[in-house]
């Protein structure tokens, strides 16, 4: 169980939200980092190709007045796997059972294809100080691992784009197919304590952009749990989560360490 105090800090005082946690951060000895909007900078790329892609099945399956938006994406979307994804946004408008099961398939083929093109050295980079951020932390003898809604495949191409690795940058990287349940159960976050031989819950930080993240990190019984401003959802998003506190970006964790 989370022992935090989960008093949310206003946007104008995240240092004092960073003040709150210092306490708990020292017993932390494992941090799963999200990949896309905490880690990664891809401007929301990966939900405007789930959007495109579910907008374009839908116009072939001559329901073209059911477009959806960017914004509904991301609110229903954010940091799921992506065909969960795909089906949660799909169920937000008026479709029949049996319309949403065959379109979530055909977009989620669409969405696949697409995101291979989009994804490149010119669309993706990590958000500025990562690198030295994973360093600081494996210095101070803490474990970093990445997980992800993504498949492994696109997962793996990501880290070849920034030239990350497992084994330098990051200790591991654990993706939606390693796991029978994804976000939010806490299957993801459980894999890496055993890879780690993280027995207590307590001593694991689990940071995320999106409410998805902060409740896999809560299932999981995580002793900190981060929201960051840096992705797919704002702070009043975020908040309604209970994160343990909400950061501008995950690089203003280095205050800490």
């Amino acid at each position: 169980m989370n022992t935090v105090n989960n008093n949310i800090i206003s946007s104008s005082s995240h240092s004092d939200s960073l003040n709150s946690i210092k306490n708990n951060f020292f017993d932390i000895k494992l941090c799963v980092f999200d990949m896309a909007g905490t880690t990664v900078d891809e401007g929301n790329l990966v939900y405007k190709t789930v959007r495109n892609a579910i907008n374009e099945v839908l116009m072939r399956a001559g329901k073209s007045d059911k477009q959806v938006s960017l914004e509904l994406c991301l609110e229903y979307g954010a940091g799921k796997e992506k065909r969960n994804a795909i089906r949660d946004i799909l169920d937000m408008i008026d479709l029949s059972d049996a319309d949403i099961e065959s379109l979530t398939d055909t977009a989620f083929a669409a969405f696949k294809d697409s995101l291979t093109i989009a994804y490149s050295k010119d669309t993706l980079s990590e958000f500025e100080g990562m690198s030295e951020l994973f360093e600081q932390l494996k210095a101070s003898g803490r474990n970093v691992v990445l997980n992800t809604g993504y498949d492994a495949k696109t997962a793996n191409k990501i880290l070849t784009i920034l030239g990350w690795s497992v084994g330098d940058q990051v200790d591991a990287l654990i993706t939606a197919d390693d796991v029978k349940n994804g976000r939010p159960a806490p299957d993801m976050i459980t894999l890496a304590m055993k890879q780690f031989n993280v027995d207590n819950a307590q001593q694991v930080l689990k940071a995320g952009d999106s409410g998805i993240d902060i409740e896999e990190g809560k299932n999981a019984g995580c002793g900190l749990v981060l929201g960051v401003l840096s992705g797919a959802q704002n702070e009043q998003q975020l908040v309604e989560y209970s994160p343990d506190a909400v950061l501008d970006k995950l690089t203003d964790l280095k205050a800490l360490i």
